[in-house]
């Protein structure tokens, strides 16, 4: 596949862990794409123009427009199967699936409420960290419109103090899940990485911050999430998050990230 003009073009936020899922799959697959960031609460209406539901990633593929991860993975396996991130027998690729869809849905609105709630208190650790590669046109709109901002997006994320403690135990009971679905193994089904595996390590990684991630980290978080990361940081399921960035986040397979 070649990686020009008519290459997959992937539309996202770059501090995004739902963004992260797909970005892993195509780097995974060694699939050439471009990558397009979209103004954080501006992506809604773009990405309603560009066919989606108002959320990111979208991937924009051989004329598809495919905005729901899941969605993302199942195709670029249907376009490339190997290597893959499906397994061979219809009982593994059903758990798999169970999986996928738990992670998507019972973890990874937690964790994002939960890191959310952590750093909108902090103008300095949230603007740059939700505009980054964007234009200083940007980060000055925000940082200057930021009391406004913070509101809105806490309303959106649900992202006061009860949600905040909710999208914890969630996190928490990812973790769980992670650690349970092991049982002494390295994957969560079978003998290889997977959909699974990749799914609950890329919503895991705001909490665990791996080195991996192509994009920013804060050089330093607020006390209110470090604490909560340092709490979990001996847990299996959260060491295994980090063993799962190493030994399969690979490099970056976008020919251009703007």
């Amino acid at each position: 596949m070649s990686g020009g003009e008519d290459s997959p073009l992937l539309w996202q936020l770059r501090f995004s862990h739902f963004n992260e899922k797909a970005r892993w799959a195509l780097d995974y697959k060694k699939v050439p794409h471009r990558r397009r960031s979209l103004v954080p609460g501006r992506h809604v209406e773009r990405s309603k123009r560009l066919g989606g539901t108002g959320t990111t990633p979208i991937l924009k593929l051989d004329g598809d427009v495919i905005g729901d991860t899941s969605e993302i993975v199942a195709k670029l396996e249907q376009r490339q199967p190997d290597p893959p991130l499906y397994p061979d027998t219809e009982i593994e690729r059903n758990a798999v699936l169970d999986l996928e869809q738990y992670f998507g849905r019972e973890v990874g609105p937690g964790v994002r409420t939960a890191i959310f709630h952590a750093i909108l208190p902090y103008r300095r650790v949230a603007v740059p960290l939700t505009t980054q590669g964007l234009g200083v046109g940007v980060r000055v709109m925000f940082t200057l419109g930021y009391p406004g901002i913070r509101r809105a997006v806490r309303r959106a994320m649900d992202a006061d103090d009860d949600g905040a403690r909710r999208g914890r135990e969630a996190t928490v009971r990812g973790l769980e899940r992670v650690e349970d679905e092991l049982g002494g193994r390295e994957y969560l089904v079978g003998e290889r990485f997977s959909v699974a595996d990749l799914t609950a390590a890329a919503l895991l990684c705001p909490l665990v911050a791996p080195p991996e991630f192509a994009y920013d980290w804060p050089p330093a978080w607020p006390d209110e999430w470090e604490e909560f990361r340092r709490s979990l940081a001996d847990r299996p399921g959260y060491q295994w998050v980090q063993e799962m960035y190493r030994r399969h986040r690979g490099t970056s397979a976008a020919v251009s990230d703007d």
